[in-house]
């Protein structure tokens, strides 16, 4: 049986989803109810509370392991998860991870990543750590400004990176779940080529079929929106990252197609699948 942790987000749906399609066992862990695939068992529980994990992990071959936001506090424990699966003879773990350790490894959040990557190198487990870059549905941040005024507000319009579609990430996370090939492997996640926000405004003008309207918004605009979902201390570091991309962050990295034997999506498919949103 595989236990997967934020199994109703961007990632842990489609990843779900394969692992069901391919016959796993699976249980789906989250902090609300949702549904599932046929034959997939939900469990409602929130991993700031290690202790509800004890009976899923007692059963669990393998464990998909996603932070929610509350995991990254400075009084969180993550690290006792992976202490949880070694006492209950948990095999393997596949850790999502953040490119932002390798390209900017001193913010908190990260130094703290790092330490749990660390962790689940040292736990005799075997392991698999994915580390994503910006994520292509980032955009839904834009659905209701699309769906009502047709328009993208965003900053720093022209400057482009590689965002990386979430269901890859599920597909690379099935296969290192499934596959004994992948065991100590460390993926860096990327999409196939750069893009900007004035270009994601056009993919979605092109997968809607009508004008959409990109409007740059200032440092300070962007930020006093930010800070109404997350930390000002992770809006800044957001921000910084998106004005000024290092080489790292630039880069397009290979290993979707060394993992899956085939391209990254590019964000165009990201719009297309999810027209809706923006609808």
């Amino acid at each position: 049986m595989i236990v997967v942790t934020g199994a109703t987000g961007n990632i842990g749906k489609p990843l779900t989803r394969a692992l069901a399609e391919a016959g796993q066992k699976v249980t789906a862990v989250s902090r609300h109810a949702a549904e599932v695939p046929d034959g997939v068992r939900h469990v409602t529980a929130d991993l700031a509370e290690p202790a509800v994990l004890e009976p899923l992990l007692a059963d669990a071959e393998a464990l998909f392991l996603l932070l929610s936001g509350d995991m990254h506090a400075p009084e969180a424990k993550p690290t006792d998860i992976i202490g949880q699966a070694v006492a209950n003879g948990v095999r393997r773990v596949v850790l999502l991870s953040t490119l932002g350790v390798v390209t900017r490894p001193f913010g908190r959040t990260r130094v703290a990543m790092r330490q749990l990557e660390d962790t689940l190198r040292e736990s005799g487990l075997e392991w698999a750590v994915l580390r994503p870059g910006g994520f292509a549905s980032n955009a839904l941040w834009w659905a209701e400004s699309v769906r009502t005024r047709r328009v993208v507000a965003a900053p720093f319009g022209d400057i482009a990176v590689p965002l990386i579609d979430p269901a890859d990430i599920a597909e690379v996370a099935a296969a290192c779940l499934l596959e004994d090939r992948h065991n100590g492997g460390v993926y860096e996640l990327t999409g196939p080529e750069l893009i900007s926000p004035r270009g994601q405004a056009e993919a979605i003008t092109d997968a809607l079929g009508s004008p959409v309207r990109f409007h740059e918004l200032t440092r300070e605009e962007a930020k006093a929106g930010m800070v109404r979902t997350m930390p000002g201390e992770l809006a800044d570091d957001t921000l910084d990252i998106l004005s000024s991309p290092s080489p790292a962050e630039l880069r397009v990295s290979p290993d979707v197609e060394r993992v899956l034997g085939r391209a990254p999506r590019t964000f165009a498919d990201w719009a297309a699948r999810n027209v809706d949103a923006f609808r």
